[in-house]
């Protein structure tokens, strides 16, 4: 059912059993967890789905080795199951990470442990090679019955600077562990909302549809689109909008409480070769000079290097701020101090909000803040025929274990039982991956056979998409293609299947969530023209509203990522 008819639909039957408001990854990981139960729910998103902090995080999957420090000893060990699961269930967008923390001490910090817990310290303290050493052993132990990678390892300053030369010398050694990355988040919420839909007919997600006002038994609903407005009957209404949970219960009319106090994080892309072979395909995880952790991520034939930490009141004004850019750049001359860095390299930065619990009176390090998650529910009363359960919190890794907290109290509420779960639930393109080479090439071989593609652009298709290049490469094959003037590894018709099959509304859907041209730096005044020919010829826009999704994706890519590809003729 496509987005009109999903529209139509549910103004002819408003009544649903669940409203889901975010599409973020938290409501996303809901919405395919109710679907799979057999509910009927209904997921709307003002903008695009995981276009908000779900497309901001450090595009990590990680058990958070820091928050050991303080005492958040159950998130770490939920974060390491999941994200281990994650690596089974999304082998497509989830890769494990080699990480190396370079150390500086030896043994500072060994009472910021527990002066923390004793709420005695309030602000990160340098972690010495000891307490790293610590972290770690606790980190492999929790893991031990189903391990899936490497144990750490340290190594003192001449191995570590043998392996990595640009290192700071000043090091005392160096260890390495293994986390996990994910090259395409917002692929990921895709390929969820895809899922979902197709488990279950009565399940509905809507980008740019937002809720903006609730009254006794009804949330109305405007589609941001067209503008016109519409209301649906919940029994349940769930708010997942991440930082903006407040705004969306005061709407609702059950504000009063602040529920959010977020943080934001910006990161920078940079194009640095030297940078890129100096951290040798690991991502670089160390304390600045401040004690605020940072990274270094090699990411394609880009590096990403974040993030900061800094409170923020509203979280549309979230952007990378010269003040960060300047701080994210020096960070990198304690870790590679003969590798320079600077504004010319910088493709494309992000920034986003995290939706922490409100901590009070805003004193103390932002990064002390805890990154559990919890549900905070108003229940239903006289005059709001339904409770609101808003998701607080929870990290990108951990997201699968609260979307099944929050879809077990919703299941409460509705009278019914579990029939079903997602701990072992394959996601998009991770569904029948091939789990060795020989399988891999296995594959490759028969989808070449059928699509008669070449082998190259086979992988290609594997490589970005996971099995679900089997649909693009028997799309592509139905009709004549060619690559894009302007992108010659993508194809018109490769792009015409993500217009036509992914919810693609915009065009900056297609330049910053179903691919990863503007977050690689690739996109051109002259490729944003040729992507905006395809969209208008595959999506029916008018000459007025193709000029209008330009000038848009130009405003988008110059105010909140700070791109500016100057004019366009």
């Amino acid at each position: 059912m496509n987005r009109r008819d999903s529209l139509q639909d549910i103004k002819a039957n408003p009544d649903i059993s669940v409203l889901i408001i975010g599409g973020g990854v938290n409501g996303i990981g809901l919405f395919r967890d109710l679907a799979l139960n057999g509910v009927d729910v209904l997921l709307v998103e003002r903008g695009d789905f995981g276009s908000g902090t779900s497309a901001g995080s450090s595009h990590m999957l990680h058990g958070g080795i820091r928050y050991l420090e303080n005492g958040e000893f159950r998130l770490v060990n939920e974060a390491l199951h999941e994200r281990d699961r994650m690596l089974r269930n999304a082998p497509h967008y989830a890769k494990p990470l080699r990480t190396t923390i370079p150390v500086f001490r030896w043994f500072s910090g060994l009472l910021n442990a527990p002066l923390k817990f004793l709420n005695l310290l309030d602000r990160p303290g340098e972690r010495g090679a000891l307490v790293i050493k610590l972290g770690l052993t606790f980190y492999d132990f929790l893991v031990r019955k189903e391990r899936q990678m490497p144990r750490h390892e340290f190594r003192r300053h001449a191995a570590a600077l043998g392996e990595y030369p640009q290192l700071n010398p000043a090091i005392v050694c160096a260890a390495s562990y293994y986390d996990a990355w994910m090259p395409y988040p917002e692929r990921i919420c895709l390929e969820m909302v895809l899922d979902a839909e197709a488990s279950h007919d009565r399940a509905r997600a809507l980008n740019y549809v937002s809720a903006i006002a609730g009254d006794e038994d009804s949330v109305t609903l405007r589609d941001e689109l067209s503008g016109e407005e519409f209301r649906v009957r919940p029994q349940v209404v769930v708010n997942a909008a991440g930082p903006w949970i407040d705004l969306v219960n005061t709407g609702l009319g059950r504000g009063g409480q602040r529920f959010i106090g977020g943080t934001k994080g910006s990161h920078l892309v940079l194009d640095n070769s030297e940078l890129l072979a100096a951290a040798r395909d690991s991502e670089i995880f160390f304390e600045n000079a401040d004690g605020r952790i940072v990274l270094i991520l090699p990411y394609f034939n880009r590096v990403t290097i974040g993030t900061t930490d800094i409170r923020i009141d509203d979280p549309d004004e979230a952007v990378a701020t010269d003040a960060e850019i300047d701080y994210l750049l020096a960070m990198v001359e304690r870790v590679f101090p003969g590798i320079q860095v600077d504004r010319s390299q910088i493709v494309f930065t992000f920034s986003a909000v995290r939706p922490l619990p409100f901590s009070g009176g805003g004193q103390g390090s932002a990064g002390q803040i805890s990154r559990d998650h919890s549900i905070r529910s108003l229940p239903a009363r006289a005059g709001r025929a339904y409770p609101i359960h808003s998701l607080i919190g929870g990290k990108w890794t951990t997201f699968r274990a609260f979307a099944e907290q929050a879809a077990d109290v919703v299941l409460g509420d509705l009278g019914r039982r579990r029939r079903a779960h997602t701990r072992d639930l394959a996601i998009g393109g991770g569904r029948d991956y091939p789990r060795d080479e020989a399988a891999r090439d296995r594959w490759l071989r028969d989808l070449g056979a059928r699509s008669k593609l070449p082998p190259e652009r086979v992988t290609q298709l594997f490589e970005r998409y996971g099995t679900r290049a089997e649909a693009i490469a028997m799309f592509i094959a139905e009709a004549p293609d060619g690559p894009l003037s302007w992108r010659p590894g993508y194809s018109a018709r490769e792009v015409m299947f993500l217009l036509n099959y992914e919810k693609v509304e915009r065009l900056d859907d297609l330049l910053l969530r179903r691919t990863l041209l503007a977050m690689l730096g690739h996109v051109t005044p002259a490729l944003l023209h040729e992507l905006a020919d395809i969209c208008a010829a595959s999506l029916g826009w008018s000459a007025a509203r193709k000029a209008a999704e330009i000038e848009r994706a130009l405003e988008l890519l110059r105010v909140k990522h700070r791109v500016e590809l100057g004019a366009i003729s």
